[in-house]
């Protein structure tokens, strides 16, 4: 039985100077977060969204080399916590004439993230690191609410009727 826990980016939020990726698992309220650069998160986003980026960015560089080699991305795992940093493996699969290959890659977590979504494959978190990282629920939540406030003021505010003299 495999120790990592399946989950998927509940949020990805802006923050003062980074991103948070909110991971959670399904059927539980405990979310991690991963915080990313603004550049990385922007590659997250137009990867969610299906966005084509006028010129390759380094995760479509990276998905264009798999398909040169045929080689395809089957999950990442998010596998170590140290002083508050995350680790990621990257697993990778080729099919050869000899035969099935797994290669496993040590890489950021936020690299790993966006490859993940961008070959759909899925995300993991091992039982240990989501054991031992903080509960960032309440912190999704108020981040959510505040994204929430601040579309609200972006809104154009209904004119108010003009009477005609």
């Amino acid at each position: 039985m495999s120790d990592d826990i399946p989950v998927v980016i509940r949020n990805l939020l802006p923050g003062p100077g980074n991103w948070g990726v909110f991971l959670g698992a399904e059927g539980q309220s405990k979310v991690i977060a991963i915080f990313v650069d603004p550049g990385m998160a922007g590659a997250m986003v137009m990867a969610l969204r299906k966005v084509q980026a006028p010129r390759p960015l380094t995760h479509d560089l990276i998905a264009s080399i798999f398909t040169g080699l045929g080689v395809r991305a089957i999950k990442v795992v998010v596998n170590d916590l140290r002083n508050g940093t995350y680790f990621a493996r990257l697993y990778l699969e080729q099919h050869s004439a000899l035969g099935r290959n797994v290669v496993e890659v040590d890489a950021r977590p936020s690299d790993s993230i966006a490859i993940a979504i961008q070959q759909q494959c899925q995300i993991f978190v091992s039982r240990r690191v989501w054991d031992a990282a903080d509960d960032m629920s309440e912190i999704l939540r108020m981040a959510e609410q505040r994204a929430r406030e601040q579309a609200d003021k972006n809104k154009d505010p209904e004119e108010p009727p003009t009477e005609e003299p």
